[in-house]
């Protein structure tokens, strides 16, 4: 028997994946403290760096070129990432508030958000203007605004309100792009006309007044209109007002101004400024609350203000990792010192930039593949991230490193001892207890003792004229947000009674959760079951109880009950496929590759996240639509793959069948994963049913065969359907909230080949 690693002692959550805490992962991957688990709260898993944003923009770099992969760069620090957006912080609990799902707990907080639009003062700026912060809502809009000009065949004027470095740089990038895409269509690049709102007297004002004449001179030779003194005071569909000229019409606005703190932080009790920032002292720490950090543009440091600039926030990161690790061990904090003077690069557009320092400036297209350097190099850090040996020093090594009350020792001491087994290994009462106390099971009346008395069982009533579907799933941890993972494991659970027909009634928890600190045992327990029992209370289905014990690693599963009428009237089986049936699936295939590329920091952010999304799609409705198209027969895609799970189909029906690998629908990412050889390791298993395959080696060297084998986790349904009523059966689903659903192949008359599928293009 091994002995357990070191529990986790201390949480510190990051809130935001802006650029110092981008530089905080990088440091705790390369030197973990144990004890310590880190924490990303982030909405999107791509981060953009602002500093190449205008090259993205003006067409010079790709999308994935200028965003930091925050599910790769969590994964190399070991960390957990939440994909969820933070609306407060309920202080004396030491939990941040997330919206639509439970809070979760901090030893210590880090703020790094950015900064916010501030509308406020601007009546209808915020419904009838495009903010370039959130970047992802901006990209989407940006998209819009571009395929509008490339189809459109009239003038479009855009207003640019905000005349700073940001703002300029921003419509120069824009105008580039649009001008370059237009002549490429052969159409006339002066169709699109800027003009830039300043509410002083001259462009980026902070500079020096040598930087201010070249891009006063660059915006007149590309002719974009200035309105100088030109303060917005009001904003309406399609037009703004200013008090210097009035009403102004434009067809897309961009509001790029100053900008402060989320509304949220207002409610959180902590020192804010006028702009609505964190005020930190110079160890970038709350003055109000020393548990909280804040960096970047969201703060505000007393006595040294700072302009809001890209270069503060990546120089922090290094002495903010430094203090949480410092703070965390209850060490002294050492201040942080912003430079005096930097170094700005601002584009044109062009491939050419002007270089500001202080009273310095010069430009040139060589500052541009300057600054194209810089900026890669810095990109080249969370890009190519060497996996780490984390067996240098002993993970036990934390319990002394971390200053622990007598209680918190003994519980280190006893987490990380050799653990009893049997009932031994139970979860204790307590803990239990108050893991469990605000789950609020749905109630039905056919659960006449469940999880909310104390019995040994749960009791239940079986309806008349009803049968009882019973069934069992359990798997370790997968991803590293226990909350999602309780969604998904519920989800995974209550397939198998979808691919039957039949309407969930009870579940039974199976969990096992690795030692530790009982505060630290309980909210991983809290928020894994909240993410379960939010997933079972929508599909009406009762959690009446269930066992949760210690293990080495997480893992959650159910035992669930479900009824169907005892003539078994309307019951699908796998084992009923007919002779013309086509074949319909629900959900795309591929989370099996996916999650093993996530294992290894090898699968972008967003391919991890659309995975997670499909596997928490339930099956529900899909099973309704598919009874509705007189579906013959029915199962869930899971561990077998869509090969293993279509032969337990076809074997009891007495068929064979065709299947087409170009309507197969896919996740993205899976095709190129699988293709770089990344599986699950249930794979070469599920691999051994290839001689199913009447004429595979045709297709060997085709990504999607191997998909076949995927093992799939909440996958899809897989159904046959009469043909008459399989293309209004997908349109149902496609309604219905299953983009992806499609006819996949067709059921076949057994023939006398020994392989009874056949592979189609």
């Amino acid at each position: 028997m091994q002995l357990p690693q070191a529990p986790v002692l201390r949480d510190i959550v990051l809130v935001g994946g802006g650029h110092s805490h981008v530089g905080v992962l990088r440091n705790f991957g390369m030197r973990p403290m144990p004890g310590v688990q880190l924490t990303l709260v982030c909405t999107d898993p791509h981060t953009p760096y602002s500093g190449m944003l205008p090259g993205y923009v003006a067409g010079h770099y790709g999308y994935d070129e200028v965003h930091i992969d925050l599910s790769r760069l969590a994964v190399f620090a070991a960390a957990r990432l939440i994909c969820a957006e933070a609306c407060g912080i309920d202080r004396a609990d030491r939990k941040l508030l997330l919206r639509g799902r439970p809070a979760i707990a901090y030893d210590r907080l880090s703020i790094n958000t950015g900064s916010t639009p501030r509308f406020d003062q601007v009546p209808g700026a915020a419904v009838h203007t495009v903010a370039v912060k959130p970047i992802y809502a901006f990209n989407q809009r940006w998209l819009a605004l571009r395929e509008r000009v490339r189809h459109q065949r009239g003038s479009i004027t855009v207003a640019v309100v905000g005349a700073g470095a940001g703002g300029v740089e921003l419509l120069l990038a824009m105008q580039h792009r649009l001008r370059t895409e237009l002549l490429a269509l052969g159409r006339d690049p002066g169709l699109v006309v800027f003009h830039l709102f300043a509410a002083d007297s001259t462009v980026l004002p902070t500079h020096n007044p040598g930087v201010q004449r070249r891009f006063e001179a660059v915006l007149r030779a590309r002719g974009v209109q200035v309105h100088r003194g030109a303060t917005v005071l009001e904003v309406a569909a399609g037009r703004l007002r200013t008090a210097a000229y009035g009403w102004f019409d434009a067809d897309e606005i961009i509001w790029i101004t100053r900008a402060g703190g989320a509304p949220w932080l207002r409610d959180t009790g902590l020192a804010l400024d006028a702009d609505g920032c964190v005020r930190v002292d110079s160890c970038l720490q709350s003055v109000s609350d020393p548990l909280v950090f804040a960096v970047g543009d969201v703060a505000s440091m007393d006595g040294r203000p700072l302009e809001k600039a890209g270069v503060f926030a990546v120089r922090m990161g290094r002495p903010l990792a430094d203090n949480l690790r410092r703070s965390v061990a209850d060490r002294r904090l050492r201040p942080y010192t912003p430079q005096r003077r930097w170094l700005a690069l601002i584009s044109t557009g062009d491939r050419y930039a002007v270089a500001s320092r202080a009273a310095l400036g010069f430009a040139g297209f060589w500052v541009w593949r300057w600054k194209d350097w810089i900026d890669r190099r810095f990109m080249r850090r969370f890009d190519e991230l060497a996996p780490m040996h984390r067996g240098l020093a002993p993970r036990s090594a934390g319990a002394a490193a971390l200053p622990l009350s007598d209680s918190e020792s003994r519980e280190a001491f006893s987490a990380m001892a050799m653990r009893c087994g049997g009932c031994g290994a139970k979860v204790g009462p307590g803990v239990l207890a108050r893991a469990l106390g605000g789950l609020r099971p749905v109630a039905r009346d056919d659960v006449l003792i469940g999880l909310s008395a104390s019995d040994d069982a749960a009791v239940l009533r079986v309806p008349a004229g009803k049968a009882l579907v019973h069934s069992v799933d359990f798997f370790r941890s997968f991803i590293e947000d226990p909350y999602v993972f309780g969604q998904i494991a519920a989800n995974h659970a209550l397939g198998d009674l979808y691919a039957m027909g039949a309407e969930p009634q009870s579940a039974t928890a199976l969990a096992t959760v690795p030692p530790g600190l009982d505060a630290k045992v309980e909210e991983l327990l809290l928020q894994m079951m909240h993410g379960a029992i939010d997933v079972l209370n929508a599909a009406g289905c009762a959690l009446v109880g269930g066992h949760t014990g210690e293990g080495g690693e997480l893992a959650l599963g159910f035992a669930v009950n479900g009824l169907v009428d005892d003539k078994l009237e309307g019951v699908l089986r796998k084992g009923g496929l007919r002779d013309g049936d086509m074949l319909i699936l629900t959900k795309p295939v591929g989370t099996g590759t996916l999650l093993a590329a996530h294992a290894r920091g090898a699968a972008r952010g967003r391919w991890v996240q659309g995975a997670l999304q499909s596997m928490l799609l339930s099956g529900r409705k899909a099973a309704g639509a598919l009874r509705a198209h007189g579906a013959t027969a029915c199962t869930d895609v899971t561990g077998f793959g869509l090969l293993g799970h279509l032969l337990e189909m076809t074997r009891p029906s007495g068929v064979d069948a065709r299947l087409h690998l170009s309507a197969l629908p896919l996740l993205e990412g899976a095709q190129q994963c699988i293709g770089d050889g990344i599986v699950s390791s249930l794979h070469s298993a599920n691999m051994q049913l290839r001689g199913a395959l009447a004429n595979g080696e045709r297709f060997a060297d085709d990504p999607r065969l191997a998909l076949l084998f995927d093992p799939q986790t909440a996958g899809g349904l897989l159904a046959g359907v009469p043909a008459a009523k399989a293309q209004a059966c997908v349109a149902m689903l496609h309604g219905m909230g299953y983009p992806q659903a499609a006819v996949i192949g067709q059921v076949l008359a057994q023939g006398a080949a020994i392989a009874p599928i056949l592979l189609a293009v």
